[in-house]
């Protein structure tokens, strides 16, 4: 049942990326059909991140979809929950980097903000992206609000 799932997620945000563009209603129907339970594997975040390396016009409903999806994958479903694990750090950042762009930014910033604990060099290297993108970082920060 699981792999149905992932795989079902997959071809719907390949055939997003292929489309160009996610639109309120492809944000609408991910959460009712393919994370109704909220939960979040690394394939399905991996998955949420291709979208995000597509750079597509996407709808705003996506930018908060996004961020909330990969808290829940990194914070929220973490054991224990509430605390970023090394090894989710460096897959976090990894993926971040990659994408460099604002919606990205966004989710890390809120990872670190809902966290009870991370890493000190994760804290560190989240300050340090955030203020390298200046603006664009109040622009995650407010995206991340809302």
């Amino acid at each position: 049942m699981m792999a149905f799932a992932i795989d079902r997620s997959r071809t719907i945000i390949s055939a997003m990326i292929l489309g160009r563009r996610v639109t309120a209603q492809d944000v609408a129907w991910l959460k009712r059909e393919v994370f109704a339970s909220r939960e979040v594997s690394r394939e399905s975040a991996d998955e949420l991140f291709a979208v995000v390396r597509a750079e597509m016009d996407n709808a705003p409903e996506w930018k908060e979809f996004f961020v909330d999806m990969i808290a829940e994958h990194v914070v929220r479903q973490a054991e224990p929950q509430g605390v970023v694990s090394d090894e989710r750090a460096v897959w976090l950042l990894a993926h971040v980097d990659e994408c460099k762009s604002v919606e990205a930014l966004a989710a890390l910033v809120n990872v670190c903000a809902e966290a009870h604990r991370a890493p000190d060099w994760f804290v560190a290297a989240v300050k340090e992206r955030a203020a390298a993108q200046g603006s664009g970082a109040e622009a995650a920060l407010r995206a991340t609000a809302g």
